[in-house]
Protein backbone atom coordinates (compact mmCIF):
# COMPACT_ATOMS: atom_id res chain seq x y z
CA UNK A 1 0.00 0.00 0.00
CA UNK A 2 1.50 3.55 -1.00
CA UNK A 3 1.96 5.87 1.89
CA UNK A 4 -0.90 8.13 0.56
CA UNK A 5 -3.35 4.93 0.32
CA UNK A 6 -2.31 4.52 3.86
CA UNK A 7 -3.53 8.82 4.17
CA UNK A 8 -6.94 7.77 3.00
CA UNK A 9 -7.70 4.64 5.11
CA UNK A 10 -6.82 6.65 8.18
CA UNK A 11 -8.75 9.62 6.87
CA UNK A 12 -11.97 7.71 6.34
CA UNK A 13 -14.02 8.53 8.79
CA UNK A 14 -14.04 12.16 7.64
CA UNK A 15 -16.57 10.83 4.82
CA UNK A 16 -18.95 10.09 8.28
CA UNK A 17 -21.70 12.77 7.12
CA UNK A 18 -21.95 13.85 10.83
CA UNK A 19 -18.70 14.59 11.14
CA UNK A 20 -18.84 17.15 8.69
CA UNK A 21 -19.51 20.07 11.03
CA UNK A 22 -16.41 19.14 12.79
CA UNK A 23 -14.08 18.59 9.83
CA UNK A 24 -14.63 22.15 8.85
CA UNK A 25 -14.40 23.56 11.78
CA UNK A 26 -10.89 22.33 12.24
CA UNK A 27 -9.61 22.68 8.62
CA UNK A 28 -10.29 26.42 9.44
CA UNK A 29 -8.64 26.81 12.76
CA UNK A 30 -5.48 24.65 11.41
CA UNK A 31 -5.85 26.98 8.10
CA UNK A 32 -5.50 30.48 10.69
CA UNK A 33 -2.54 28.84 11.82
CA UNK A 34 -0.62 28.50 8.76
CA UNK A 35 -1.55 32.02 7.31
CA UNK A 36 0.28 33.17 9.98
CA UNK A 37 3.54 31.90 8.48
CA UNK A 38 3.32 30.56 4.37
CA UNK A 39 -0.04 33.25 4.06
CA UNK A 40 -0.89 30.95 1.39
CA UNK A 41 -4.63 31.88 -0.74
CA UNK A 42 -7.72 31.89 1.14
CA UNK A 43 -10.66 29.75 0.08
CA UNK A 44 -12.48 29.00 3.09
CA UNK A 45 -12.23 31.78 5.11
CA UNK A 46 -15.73 32.98 6.95
CA UNK A 47 -16.94 29.15 5.84
CA UNK A 48 -17.31 30.51 1.77
CA UNK A 49 -19.00 28.14 -0.30
CA UNK A 50 -18.29 28.47 -4.37
CA UNK A 51 -20.50 28.46 -6.92
CA UNK A 52 -20.59 28.01 -10.44
CA UNK A 53 -23.44 29.10 -13.22
CA UNK A 54 -25.65 26.00 -14.71
CA UNK A 55 -23.75 24.59 -17.95
CA UNK A 56 -22.24 21.27 -18.92
CA UNK A 57 -19.68 21.92 -21.01
CA UNK A 58 -15.95 23.23 -20.64
CA UNK A 59 -14.99 27.03 -21.73
CA UNK A 60 -13.26 27.04 -24.91
CA UNK A 61 -9.68 28.73 -24.56
CA UNK A 62 -7.94 30.40 -27.17
CA UNK A 63 -5.21 28.43 -28.33
CA UNK A 64 -6.06 25.12 -27.03
CA UNK A 65 -7.63 22.43 -28.92
CA UNK A 66 -11.15 22.84 -28.97
CA UNK A 67 -13.13 20.56 -25.88
CA UNK A 68 -15.80 18.08 -26.66
CA UNK A 69 -18.99 20.36 -27.94
CA UNK A 70 -22.80 19.34 -28.95
CA UNK A 71 -23.39 17.28 -31.97
CA UNK A 72 -24.65 19.66 -34.18
CA UNK A 73 -26.82 17.30 -36.11
CA UNK A 74 -28.87 17.19 -32.73
CA UNK A 75 -29.04 20.34 -30.74
CA UNK A 76 -29.19 20.41 -27.01
CA UNK A 77 -32.28 21.51 -25.11
CA UNK A 78 -31.92 22.23 -21.68
CA UNK A 79 -34.61 22.01 -18.64
CA UNK A 80 -36.96 24.90 -18.41
CA UNK A 81 -37.25 25.92 -21.73
CA UNK A 82 -40.73 25.33 -23.15
CA UNK A 83 -39.16 22.60 -25.15
CA UNK A 84 -38.43 19.19 -25.05
CA UNK A 85 -35.12 18.93 -23.35
CA UNK A 86 -32.53 16.84 -24.63
CA UNK A 87 -29.60 14.77 -23.54
CA UNK A 88 -25.51 15.83 -24.42
CA UNK A 89 -24.45 14.30 -27.22
CA UNK A 90 -20.48 14.67 -28.22
CA UNK A 91 -19.43 16.14 -31.69
CA UNK A 92 -17.66 12.92 -33.10
CA UNK A 93 -15.90 14.94 -35.79
CA UNK A 94 -13.52 16.67 -33.13
CA UNK A 95 -9.87 16.37 -34.46
CA UNK A 96 -8.64 16.13 -31.23
CA UNK A 97 -10.16 12.24 -30.69
CA UNK A 98 -8.21 9.63 -30.87
CA UNK A 99 -10.18 7.00 -33.63
CA UNK A 100 -11.15 4.62 -30.66
CA UNK A 101 -12.72 7.57 -28.72
CA UNK A 102 -14.71 8.54 -31.36
CA UNK A 103 -16.14 4.94 -31.90
CA UNK A 104 -17.27 4.84 -28.05
CA UNK A 105 -18.95 7.73 -28.30
CA UNK A 106 -20.48 7.68 -31.55
CA UNK A 107 -22.21 4.06 -30.05
CA UNK A 108 -23.22 5.84 -27.33
CA UNK A 109 -24.97 9.06 -29.79
CA UNK A 110 -26.29 5.85 -31.56
CA UNK A 111 -28.18 4.78 -28.05
CA UNK A 112 -29.07 7.41 -26.63
CA UNK A 113 -30.77 8.50 -29.86
CA UNK A 114 -32.69 5.15 -29.58
CA UNK A 115 -33.96 5.81 -26.43
CA UNK A 116 -30.97 5.25 -23.77
CA UNK A 117 -30.60 7.25 -20.63
CA UNK A 118 -27.61 9.47 -21.10
CA UNK A 119 -26.91 9.07 -17.33
CA UNK A 120 -24.07 10.87 -15.54
CA UNK A 121 -21.78 10.36 -12.47
CA UNK A 122 -24.29 12.72 -10.09
CA UNK A 123 -27.73 10.81 -11.50
CA UNK A 124 -26.28 7.56 -11.04
CA UNK A 125 -24.74 7.70 -7.92
CA UNK A 126 -21.35 7.42 -8.77
CA UNK A 127 -17.98 9.69 -8.24
CA UNK A 128 -17.35 11.95 -10.86
CA UNK A 129 -13.26 12.03 -11.20
CA UNK A 130 -11.62 14.89 -12.43
CA UNK A 131 -11.98 17.45 -13.76
CA UNK A 132 -16.05 16.50 -14.71
CA UNK A 133 -15.82 17.48 -10.92
CA UNK A 134 -15.10 21.25 -11.94
CA UNK A 135 -18.40 20.62 -13.73
CA UNK A 136 -20.53 19.76 -10.91
CA UNK A 137 -23.46 21.99 -10.29
CA UNK A 138 -26.66 22.61 -8.32
CA UNK A 139 -24.86 22.53 -4.90
CA UNK A 140 -21.10 24.45 -3.59
CA UNK A 141 -18.03 22.93 -3.26
CA UNK A 142 -16.02 23.93 0.13
CA UNK A 143 -12.31 23.83 0.66
CA UNK A 144 -10.78 22.88 4.11
CA UNK A 145 -7.09 24.03 3.99
CA UNK A 146 -4.47 22.52 6.18
CA UNK A 147 -0.50 22.87 6.21
CA UNK A 148 0.05 19.32 4.55
CA UNK A 149 -3.83 18.10 2.89
CA UNK A 150 -6.75 20.56 1.18
CA UNK A 151 -9.95 19.04 0.83
CA UNK A 152 -12.12 19.84 -1.83
CA UNK A 153 -15.84 18.76 -0.55
CA UNK A 154 -18.77 18.90 -2.90
CA UNK A 155 -22.06 19.36 -1.06
CA UNK A 156 -24.13 16.90 -3.10
CA UNK A 157 -23.45 13.04 -2.36
CA UNK A 158 -20.10 14.61 -0.17
CA UNK A 159 -17.56 13.53 -2.86
CA UNK A 160 -14.57 14.32 -1.49
CA UNK A 161 -11.00 15.40 -2.97
CA UNK A 162 -7.50 14.73 -1.26
CA UNK A 163 -4.75 16.78 -2.39
CA UNK A 164 -1.57 15.77 -0.36
CA UNK A 165 0.72 18.92 -0.03
CA UNK A 166 4.58 19.56 -1.10
CA UNK A 167 5.00 15.66 -1.64
CA UNK A 168 5.62 13.42 -5.03
CA UNK A 169 3.56 11.48 -6.62
CA UNK A 170 3.17 7.48 -5.54
CA UNK A 171 5.69 5.61 -7.94
CA UNK A 172 2.90 3.63 -9.12
CA UNK A 173 -0.56 4.88 -7.64
CA UNK A 174 -3.08 2.23 -7.89
CA UNK A 175 -5.81 3.22 -10.00
CA UNK A 176 -9.36 5.44 -8.08
CA UNK A 177 -12.14 7.30 -9.19
CA UNK A 178 -10.37 10.30 -7.77
CA UNK A 179 -7.03 9.30 -8.39
CA UNK A 180 -3.69 10.66 -6.73
CA UNK A 181 -3.50 14.30 -6.50
CA UNK A 182 -0.84 16.74 -5.11
CA UNK A 183 -0.12 20.11 -4.88
CA UNK A 184 1.62 22.92 -3.83
CA UNK A 185 1.21 26.72 -3.61
CA UNK A 186 2.86 29.06 -5.95
CA UNK A 187 2.15 32.26 -4.48
CA UNK A 188 -1.59 32.73 -4.80
CA UNK A 189 -2.20 30.03 -6.30
CA UNK A 190 -2.94 26.34 -5.55
CA UNK A 191 -1.30 23.81 -7.98
CA UNK A 192 -2.96 20.50 -8.19
CA UNK A 193 -1.53 17.54 -10.18
CA UNK A 194 -3.73 14.52 -10.35
CA UNK A 195 -3.02 11.13 -12.33
CA UNK A 196 -4.06 7.04 -11.12
CA UNK A 197 -7.25 7.73 -12.16
CA UNK A 198 -8.99 4.73 -13.47
CA UNK A 199 -11.04 4.82 -16.99
CA UNK A 200 -14.45 4.32 -15.02
CA UNK A 201 -15.64 8.13 -14.91
CA UNK A 202 -15.96 10.47 -18.01
CA UNK A 203 -13.95 13.82 -18.41
CA UNK A 204 -16.82 15.98 -19.56
CA UNK A 205 -20.80 16.09 -19.50
CA UNK A 206 -20.42 14.60 -23.15
CA UNK A 207 -19.65 11.31 -21.52
CA UNK A 208 -16.15 11.95 -23.18
CA UNK A 209 -14.05 8.36 -22.57
CA UNK A 210 -10.34 8.35 -21.26
CA UNK A 211 -7.82 5.91 -20.19
CA UNK A 212 -5.89 5.51 -16.96
CA UNK A 213 -2.86 7.54 -18.71
CA UNK A 214 -5.38 11.11 -18.04
CA UNK A 215 -2.98 13.67 -16.23
CA UNK A 216 -4.83 17.00 -15.29
CA UNK A 217 -3.41 19.85 -13.73
CA UNK A 218 -5.53 22.42 -11.80
CA UNK A 219 -4.15 26.45 -10.84
CA UNK A 220 -6.72 27.25 -8.70
CA UNK A 221 -6.75 31.41 -7.49
CA UNK A 222 -8.88 34.21 -6.31
CA UNK A 223 -9.62 36.43 -9.09
CA UNK A 224 -11.09 38.98 -6.70
CA UNK A 225 -12.98 38.64 -3.19
CA UNK A 226 -16.31 36.76 -4.49
CA UNK A 227 -14.39 34.65 -7.74
CA UNK A 228 -12.37 31.81 -7.62
CA UNK A 229 -11.18 30.75 -10.91
CA UNK A 230 -9.11 27.13 -12.06
CA UNK A 231 -7.20 26.99 -15.09
CA UNK A 232 -6.79 23.45 -16.17
CA UNK A 233 -5.24 21.37 -18.74
CA UNK A 234 -6.64 17.67 -19.68
CA UNK A 235 -3.83 15.17 -21.26
CA UNK A 236 -4.19 11.56 -22.14
CA UNK A 237 -2.11 10.96 -24.53
CA UNK A 238 -3.87 7.38 -25.48
CA UNK A 239 -7.23 9.21 -26.18
CA UNK A 240 -6.89 13.03 -27.56
CA UNK A 241 -4.20 13.89 -30.00
CA UNK A 242 -2.92 17.30 -28.29
CA UNK A 243 -3.68 18.08 -24.45
CA UNK A 244 -6.29 20.79 -24.36
CA UNK A 245 -7.29 23.86 -21.49
CA UNK A 246 -10.02 25.28 -20.01
CA UNK A 247 -11.29 27.08 -17.10
CA UNK A 248 -13.68 27.48 -14.49
CA UNK A 249 -15.54 30.39 -12.23
CA UNK A 250 -16.95 29.96 -8.57
CA UNK A 251 -18.94 32.71 -7.17
CA UNK A 252 -18.35 32.90 -3.62
CA UNK A 253 -21.69 32.46 -0.75
CA UNK A 254 -21.93 32.53 2.69
CA UNK A 255 -23.62 28.92 3.73
CA UNK A 256 -22.52 26.03 6.05
CA UNK A 257 -22.21 22.69 4.49
CA UNK A 258 -25.28 20.91 4.66
CA UNK A 259 -25.98 17.09 4.32
CA UNK A 260 -27.40 16.10 0.90
CA UNK A 261 -27.06 12.03 0.48
CA UNK A 262 -27.59 10.57 -3.24
CA UNK A 263 -31.29 9.39 -3.62
CA UNK A 264 -31.28 5.42 -3.36
CA UNK A 265 -33.30 3.51 -5.17
CA UNK A 266 -33.78 5.71 -7.99
CA UNK A 267 -34.79 3.60 -10.77
CA UNK A 268 -39.54 3.93 -10.43
CA UNK A 269 -38.58 5.78 -13.98
CA UNK A 270 -35.38 4.99 -15.30
CA UNK A 271 -32.85 3.01 -14.46
CA UNK A 272 -29.53 5.34 -13.92
CA UNK A 273 -27.43 2.53 -13.33
CA UNK A 274 -27.05 3.38 -9.53
CA UNK A 275 -25.07 0.53 -7.89
CA UNK A 276 -27.48 -1.80 -6.12
CA UNK A 277 -25.92 -4.74 -3.77
CA UNK A 278 -27.20 -8.22 -4.22
CA UNK A 279 -26.63 -9.31 -0.33
CA UNK A 280 -26.77 -7.69 2.94
CA UNK A 281 -23.57 -6.48 4.33
CA UNK A 282 -24.51 -6.93 8.17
Amino acid sequence: MSKFASMRVNRSWLQAGGAFAVLVAAGLAANAAAQSSTSPPDFSSNQAAWLHPPGGEFPAVAGSPMPMRQDPAHPFVGNNTGRQPTYRMGDVSNPNLKPWAKDVMKKDNEQVLAGKIAFSARSSCLPGGVPVFMLFGGQPIFFVQSPKEVLMIYEGDHQIRHIYLDVPHSAKPTPSWYGESVGHYEGDTLVVDTIGMNDKTVVDGYRTPHTEKLHVTERWSLINDKTLEVKITVDDPDTFNQPWSTFQRYQRGQQTLEEEACAENNQHLFDYHIPVADKVDF
